[in-house]
C-alpha cells in the first residue's frame, strides 16, 4: 500500500460470535492506516451500563431511555482501542462473562439498534475506516467499498474463546462456551430487525483452517484493489 492514499474506504467485516472478526479487523486496520471501529464494544458498553443500572435486558424502552442519555466513545490509543462510557474507562469491564452472556439480548431490540446504527453511521462517515459486527455490511454501510463475512465452525469458535479466556486467567468450560455460542447465533440470526446474514456482495472466508494473517492478508488485498479502483475513479 505504499505510496498510495486512500480516499473514502469503508471495509464491513461481519460473521457471528468469535469468528475473528475484531482480531482481523484491527490487523487490516493498522496496516492500511485506517481508523477500526469496534461496534460489537458499543454494545457491549451499553449492556455494562444497563446491568449497572440493573436494567431488565428485555426492557427494550428502559434501555432506549438510557441509551439516549449515554456517550459512547471509542479512542484509539497506542496500546490499542480504549472504550469509554460517560468518561468512564471500561475497557476491560465490558468484556466479563456477564456482559457476554446479556449482550446479544439487549442488542436484538429493533429501536435499540436505531439508535446504534445512526451513531455507528456517523462514525463510518468520516474516516477511512475498518468496522466490525453482524449488521455492517447488510445494514449499517451497505455501500461499503469493501464487505466480508467471516464464519467458523462453532467448535473452532469455541475453542478460540475458551484459549482467549484461558490467557486472561478465567476460568470457563468448553462445553459451556459451545452453549453459549450456539445461543448467540440463534438470537444474532432470528432477530426482527437486522439479522446476521451475509451480504449478497460480501466476500465469505470460513477461518475455521486459516491463521488470522491468512484471513488478514485475504481482505487486505481486497482492500488494495478498492483504493486502487477509488483512484482509477477519483
Amino acid at each position: 500500500m505504499a505510496g498510495m492514499e486512500a480516499k473514502g474506504i469503508r471495509v464491513a467485516i461481519d460473521g457471528p460470535a468469535a469468528a475473528g472478526k475484531s482480531t482481523v479487523a484491527k490487523i487490516v486496520a493498522e496496516k492500511s492506516s485506517f481508523i477500526y471501529i469496534d461496534t460489537g464494544a458499543m454494545y457491549r458498553a451499553l449492556t455494562w451500563k444497563v446491568l449497572q443500572n440493573r436494567i431488565s435486558p428485555e426492557d427494550s424502552q428502559s434501555i432506549v431511555d438510557l441509551l439516549a442519555k449515554t456517550d459512547i466513545d471509542l479512542e484509539q490509543g497506542k496500546s490499542g482501542q480504549r472504550v469509554r462510557v460517560d468518561g468512564d474507562d471500561v475497557t476491560e469491564a465490558i468484556r466479563t462473562e456477564q456482559v457476554t452472556g446479556s449482550v446479544s439480548h439487549i442488542a436484538k431490540h429493533p429501536n435499540v439498534r436505531e439508535q446504534m446504527v445512526q451513531r455507528q453511521r456517523k462514525l463510518a462517515n468520516k474516516h477511512d475506516i475498518v468496522m466490525d459486527g453482524r449488521d455492517i455490511g447488510t445494514h449499517v454501510i451497505p455501500n461499503a467499498e469493501v464487505k466480508v463475512f467471516l464464519k467458523a465452525s462453532v467448535e473452532e469458535r469455541a475453542r478460540r474463546r475458551y484459549d482467549e479466556n484461558m490467557q486472561k486467567g478465567l476460568t470457563t468450560d468448553f462445553e459451556t462456551l459451545k452453549n453459549e455460542i450456539e445461543e448467540r447465533d440463534r438470537i444474532d440470526s432470528n432477530r426482527e430487525t437486522a439479522p446476521l446474514v451475509k451480504a449478497d456482495d460480501a466476500i465469505a472466508l470460513d477461518t475455521t483452517d486459516l491463521t488470522i494473517d491468512d484471513v488478514a492478508s485475504s481482505i487486505l488485498e481486497k482492500v488494495n484493489q478498492a483504493i486502487i479502483n477509488e483512484g482509477g475513479s477519483g
